[in-house]
């Protein structure tokens, strides 16, 4: 199904120098047991070379992922415009062009995307999301589109309960993924287990991952966006041999003023909580595109 739209979109003309959003559709997935939403984004140039192959990145909670979700997106804070910042920083020559393949969260998204969690605990529903990506989805979007299968081409990006989860899967599975990017990553979820206890434990040694990393200061709960929890991870890695700039980046952003929100197209509504609060994609959309251009560069 995914070639047939893709050639049928080829065929209407809709491909061209930007690139384009070829399937939005669902996939059927047996080790999920339902059918699961994906888009895939295709980059300017793919079509121009029969033979050319392409870095792959699949992005969690998918539905906010691009520009055809619309600007009125997550409660109205609009997508993350992932395809019209990925097409401008390969037009701009500062990033390689990659596939993006952005999978749609469940009503688990919270047990799915909460990476490991402590021995005995039932963790099924994210050894069985890890499953789908590595077993079904990945085999499919490489037997699809021409794609470079090897791990140093392949990454995970998301955000909050999809950073933890984007991290978690690079460090679990580093064979498969050896790009990891997270955005405002819930790095404190299960008492901060994944901080704690996998890479806090004793055995823990470096993972051939690049790993970028980004938090706010404060969130609508009157957090700090996951800052302090973030800062421990960036710590930990470097501890275990990750550099800063090479392997391992870490950003801080700060809220924007009224001033900065203006030209941005948000609801006036929401303007004092975006003030108050980076949680969200409209810090996301902003953020992208560092997570974008570290972990793929141009070559």
């Amino acid at each position: 199904m995914i070639v047939i739209v893709r050639i049928l979109l080829l065929m209407l003309g809709i491909a061209g120098a930007a690139g384009n959003i070829v399937f939005e559709g669902t996939i059927r997935s047996d080790i999920l047991q339902t059918n699961r939403f994906i888009r895939v984004y295709l980059p300017p140039g793919y079509e121009d070379s029969k033979s050319a192959r392409f870095a792959v990145l699949y992005v969690h909670d998918g539905q906010n992922a691009f520009s055809s979700a619309g600007p009125h997106a997550a409660f109205g804070w609009g997508n993350w415009e992932l395809d019209k910042t990925a097409d401008r920083l390969i037009t701009e020559k500062k990033m390689r062009p990659i596939i993006i393949v952005a999978i749609d969260c469940s009503a688990s998204r919270y047990r799915e995307h909460r990476g490991p969690i402590a021995p005995g605990a039932d963790n099924r529903a994210y050894e069985r999301y890890a499953r789908f990506l590595i077993e079904e989805l990945k085999p499919r979007i490489d037997r699809d589109y021409r794609t470079l299968h090897g791990p140093e081409h392949t990454g995970l990006l998301g955000s909050s309960m999809g950073g933890i989860c984007s991290v978690a899967l690079a460090w679990e599975h580093p064979e498969v993924f050896g790009l990891a990017a997270s955005l405002s990553g819930a790095f404190q979820v299960e008492k901060q287990f994944f901080i704690e206890s996998v890479l806090g434990r004793a055995n823990a040694n470096k993972k051939p991952i690049r790993v970028y990393l980004d938090s706010g200061v404060s969130d609508y709960t009157g957090g700090d966006d996951g800052f302090k929890q973030t800062e421990a991870l960036a710590i930990k890695l470097q501890r275990l041999g990750w550099k800063p700039g090479t392997d391992l980046l870490h950003h801080v952003d700060r809220p924007l003023t009224a001033e900065q929100l203006q030209p941005l197209g948000l609801a006036e509504d929401k303007f004092k909580e975006a003030q108050r609060s980076q949680h969200n994609e409209l810090y996301w959309r902003l953020r992208a595109w560092r997570a974008l251009t570290f972990s793929f560069p141009p070559e």
